[in-house]
């Protein structure tokens, strides 16, 4: 499928940019993606005909903010974050960088410990943004145990029992588990994370060098990201080496990530249904 005119034309009215062609490239299962060939050289577009208003500003917002840590990481350039127009879809451009299949993953370990040491008074975020297609609160709390019930599982639990895919004992399971956070999730300064650390969100430059995309980012606890890298499969020993030599982890991790990923994991009910829903509910009752 061709790039519609309208973005070509609104890429070329707004931005300057001449696009001579456009191949579609995967992007996930949410947008639509292409690398187009430019007037500035090859970048990355990915647009969504049915995202909201500030969906792709967001995004861009969130890749900034990654990048102003100045860490090892690469954060890909943002060239335009459009929303809407009553002509177009809205848009995100991006620099294209050519996906390796290997890279250097102990030094990606040690520069995401590095992006965790940006810390900030409050968790939370000073604007809502989402994660996949669905919204994410970033409301402030002083406290982290508060700020994971009330702006990452309550929102998601609600809207899973609202359309439908959980019943009412899933509150119940989340009281129990919620009574037992601030013993369970160990305290620490709210922390610059990616927020939705899976393996389709990172790729590996030529050189080697860890590129993180498509980010959910907020201050919160490490740990989150930590336990999200393990939610389908997990990272390679070398990755965890890595962040450990930087930032070891504290004792009964492994017996924490549960928890954390029951926030993607009721994202993914809401997004996908199926299989995701038995894993909630198996988590909700783990620690009754």
């Amino acid at each position: 499928m061709a790039l519609p005119e309208s973005i070509t034309k609104r890429l070329s009215d707004d931005y300057s940019i001449t696009t001579d062609k456009s191949q579609p490239v995967s992007g996930g299962s949410i947008n639509r993606a292409y690398r187009i060939s430019t007037n500035e050289g090859d970048l990355f577009l990915k647009y969504n005909s049915d995202a909201p208003d500030d969906f792709f500003i967001r995004e861009a917002e969130g890749l900034k903010l990654l990048a102003s840590a100045s860490t090892e990481l690469r954060i890909p350039d943002v060239i335009a974050s459009c929303p809407p127009s009553d002509e177009s879809p809205g848009f995100l451009v991006i620099e294209f960088i050519n996906k390796e299949p290997s890279g250097n993953a102990e030094q990606f370990g040690a520069a995401l410990a590095g992006l965790h040491l940006t810390t900030a008074e409050n968790f939370g975020l000073n604007e809502d943004n989402y994660i996949g297609s669905l919204p994410q609160s970033n409301e402030y709390h002083s406290d982290w145990a508060s700020f994971f019930s009330e702006e990452r599982i309550k929102p998601q639990l609600k809207m899973a029992i609202d359309s439908g895919k959980m019943d009412q004992a899933a509150i119940s399971g989340w009281k129990k588990i919620s009574s037992k956070l601030n013993e369970l999730l160990p305290e620490t300064d709210p922390s610059l994370i990616h927020g939705d650390l899976w393996s389709g969100n990172y790729l590996y430059d030529s050189d080697g060098r860890a590129v993180l995309i498509d980010p959910a980012v907020y201050y919160g606890h490490p740990e989150m990201d930590l336990a999200f890298s393990k939610m389908f499969g997990g990272f390679s020993p070398e990755f965890y080496r890595g962040y450990e030599s930087v930032s070891p982890l504290e004792n009964g991790f492994d017996d924490r990530v549960p928890v954390y990923n029951l926030y993607p994991l009721l994202v993914h009910v809401n997004l996908f249904g199926g299989h995701y829903i038995s894993q909630a509910e198996s988590v909700l009752s783990q620690y009754s």
